[in-house]
């Protein structure tokens, strides 16, 4: 049961990001875009891991890992322009 919590709250988070920038409420170079992607994506990994879907471990890990480096690459570009 906490793992489907966990997977719908990932789903949740990715598609939330996903909606907002298409509707033009959300940028994807932005922070908050990464952050929930990579929050949401961690989230789904961890439950393709307790499940053994190396399929779902792969795609939800690299997903979680791209978000994480464009996460730190925009909050570094913030800090070199203050």
């Amino acid at each position: 049961m906490v793992y489907q919590l966990l997977s719908v709250a990932g789903a949740i988070l990715i598609l939330t990001a996903y909606a907002a920038h298409q509707w033009g409420h959300m940028a994807t170079e932005g922070a908050p875009y990464q952050t929930l992607n990579m929050i949401g994506g961690l989230m789904l990994c961890i439950t393709a891991i307790s499940a053994r879907q190396y399929g779902f471990i792969m795609l939800e890990g690299c997903w979680t890992l791209v978000s994480a480096g464009a996460l730190w690459k925009v909050t570094r570009g913030r800090q070199a322009s203050a």
